[in-house]
């Protein structure tokens, strides 16, 4: 069982602020726990089931009391495959670029994936949803060229960690750390990187 997963969710390996900022906290974390076993989930490398009508059908047949069976059992036991790789570790690095005003696809297939009953979420008629996954902690990275804090709607929204955090705490996890770098067009990056590369330091030395 690992120490620590990083799941990726940008495509644009060195030329991604998330991921050099994700690395920066790798980096620091290494250094303080040079025997961590660290797993690096790469959500582009083609492992991440998808989530179509079998997988659908498989949910509800679930939630209603069933067993999936045929098609509906192979996309279950894919999704219960993908969960026990993502909560295999209680401590959980997200690196998240904002597209488009959101996360990308890939990170919502992810989530769609795994947000499973009795997994991720149990139901309750009377009293709704319950967050299974108490007891981990999350640091995401969050990362965005345009939008920034504070700027107006005609340079976006934040519906990226409105959304991703929302899951977050929503299935359970309510250690959430946040590291932004959000630059914007005219800003000072070299500085926001600068501030956000020590916010990601500061934030390993204590996950």
């Amino acid at each position: 069982m690992p120490d620590l997963l990083h799941i990726s969710a940008s495509p644009r390996g060195a030329d991604s602020e998330s991921l050099r900022l994700a690395a920066t906290f790798l980096d620091t974390y290494r250094s303080l726990h040079p025997d961590a076993e660290i797993d690096e989930w790469d959500l582009w490398d083609g492992t991440l089931p998808e989530f179509g009508p079998a997988a659908a059908r498989a949910k509800m047949t679930v939630i209603g009391g069933g067993t999936p069976q045929g098609d509906e059992a192979a996309a279950w036991t894919a999704a219960k495959a993908a969960f026990a790789r993502f909560d295999a570790a209680d401590r959980v690095l997200f690196s998240v670029p904002m597209w488009n005003s959101g996360v990308p696809y890939v990170l919502k297939q992810f989530v769609d994936v795994v947000s499973q009953p009795g997994l991720v979420f149990g139901l309750d008629p009377v009293t709704g949803y319950e967050g299974l996954l108490r007891g981990k902690r999350a640091a995401v990275v969050y990362t965005s060229a345009v939008w920034a804090p504070g700027v107006g709607p005609e340079f976006g929204r934040d519906f990226q960690s409105s959304f991703f955090t929302g899951w977050l705490n929503w299935a359970g996890i309510d250690d959430v750390t946040e590291i932004r770098y959000h630059p914007t067009l005219t800003g000072d990056a070299a500085e926001a990187g600068r501030i956000a590369a020590e916010a990601a330091r500061d934030a390993a030395k204590t996950f």
